[in-house]
């Protein structure tokens, strides 16, 4: 695989994480909620404006368009399972950022990833 395409799918994979926590931040600072009858549009208004959301969504749509251009250059049995990296981006971010758990068992998840792509990537 090129480094164009490595460069592509980490690109991809590392903004699509990022729309992740942000969406995660953005959902921490409106707080829980419902969707109901009664407050759909309130709190719909509230999620539309909410800096974070748009930026996660923001993240969303780019990573869209460098996964296209990832795929138009590597086999999709390589590239799809590169976004697990994802998870072990989220995950180390969100025991950062948010003071999420990193249990043993979420760690020896993350190593089983990290030594599955390492797997993929030799090929």
């Amino acid at each position: 695989m090129s480094a164009v395409s490595w460069m592509l799918i980490l690109t991809g994979v590392l903004l699509n994480a990022c729309a992740q926590l942000l969406l995660k931040a953005g959902t921490n600072s409106v707080g829980a909620f419902s969707f109901s009858a009664n407050n759909l549009l309130p709190v719909g208004i509230k999620l539309a404006t909410e800096p974070h959301i748009l930026g996660g969504l923001t993240c969303y749509v780019i990573s869209v368009v460098v996964w296209i251009m990832a795929l138009s250059r590597v086999e999709v049995s390589l590239a799809y399972p590169m976004l697990s990296i994802g998870y072990v981006v989220n995950a180390l971010a969100a025991w950062w950022l948010f003071g999420e758990a990193l249990t043993v068992e979420r760690l020896v998840g993350i190593g089983v990833i990290i030594f599955g792509v390492f797997l993929l990537a030799r090929t």
